[in-house]
């Protein structure tokens, strides 16, 4: 790795790497995807399970509030080789000196392994629950990058992501970061961001419902998406990939269902990771999903499919 100067910011420029040095081999073909607010000892144990079963990356929702970082070094501290990831960091929750601080400490413990997601959020969230203004969205992500780059020794492109669903934010996450990790996403939104990512690294998450009754899975999907049905950064997002408003109605149709989830038996998911990959994905990233799912047997059984 090399670096340039111009007008006083400093871009990091990576000589492209091969084998396990490149982001799928750092990644992994299949990662899991944690909500940050489980109880620590299961977040702990699911992320040593993932590593021991041979999954690439463990990922951790950052939600509306600072101090992601804090559950972070607790998986990086409990596992040995396993890459994690913010999925994501929420842009008005940090600053960019906190994210540039947490990860040089995280990166000085745990070498190579801890990747930034970064992410916008969504009004009603940012105003609702952390009472601020939630405005320009495109331009606060721009600045936000800015200021990364401006800090003293900066978090290194090549080492963040960004939670990308819009074409503009997907073009954004292509020119100044690694790629996009994109939430709630179809495979038809999927091969949609790879033509605009053109060779970034792209993985998306996917929500693995292990349930063989199509319409128990269905019903575990509906609760599922139940709230992002009234965020417009995610509907939005459905409507450029083919839905309409008649989708989201009752909890969404069972077309919209069926294609946001990887629902049924382990064929059934088996088959959807392989049209996020056809679709262009690098990496998929399950969220298990359940009434009260047993996480660890369910990734068990999804480990090498």
């Amino acid at each position: 790795m090399f670096t340039c100067k111009f007008r006083t910011v400093t871009y990091y420029i990576s000589v492209t790497p091969s084998g396990n040095d490149t982001p799928s081999g750092i990644f992994g073909d299949l990662g899991v995807w944690l909500l940050r607010h489980l109880p620590s000892d299961v977040l702990i144990n699911v992320s040593r399970q993932s590593e021991d079963l041979g999954y690439g990356t463990v990922w951790i929702a950052g939600g509306v509030e600072p101090g992601v970082f804090d559950v972070i070094e607790k998986v990086l501290d409990a596992t040995e080789r396993i890459t994690v990831a913010t999925g994501i960091v929420n842009l008005w929750a940090e600053t960019p000196e906190t994210v540039t601080r947490a990860w040089h400490h995280l990166e000085e413990r745990h070498p190579g392994r801890l990747y930034v997601g970064l992410g916008i959020s969504h009004a009603p969230l940012v105003e609702q629950l952390m009472n601020v203004e939630y405005s320009k969205p495109l331009a606060k992500t721009k600045l936000f990058l800015d200021e990364l780059d401006a800090q003293a020794d900066p978090l290194p492109p090549s080492r963040r992501l960004i939670g990308a669903l819009g074409p503009k934010m997907l073009e954004l996450a292509a020119e100044r970061t690694m790629g996009a990790h994109p939430y709630r996403v179809s495979t038809r939104s999927t091969a949609q961001a790879r033509e605009l990512l053109g060779d970034a690294f792209l993985a998306p998450e996917l929500g693995a419902i292990l349930e063989p009754d199509l319409d128990a899975a269905r019903a575990i999907g509906r609760s599922s998406i139940e709230y992002y049905l009234q965020l417009p950064n995610y509907t939005n997002n459905w409507l450029r990939s083919g839905f309409t408003a008649d989708d989201f109605s009752h909890g969404g149709s069972d077309r919209l269902i069926d294609a946001l989830f990887a629902l049924g038996d382990v064929d059934a998911i088996a088959a959807r990771v392989k049209e996020h990959r056809a679709a262009g994905a690098d990496h998929v990233a399950f969220q298990v999903l359940g009434d009260d799912p047993d996480r660890i047997a369910v990734l068990r059984v999804l480990a090498h499919i």
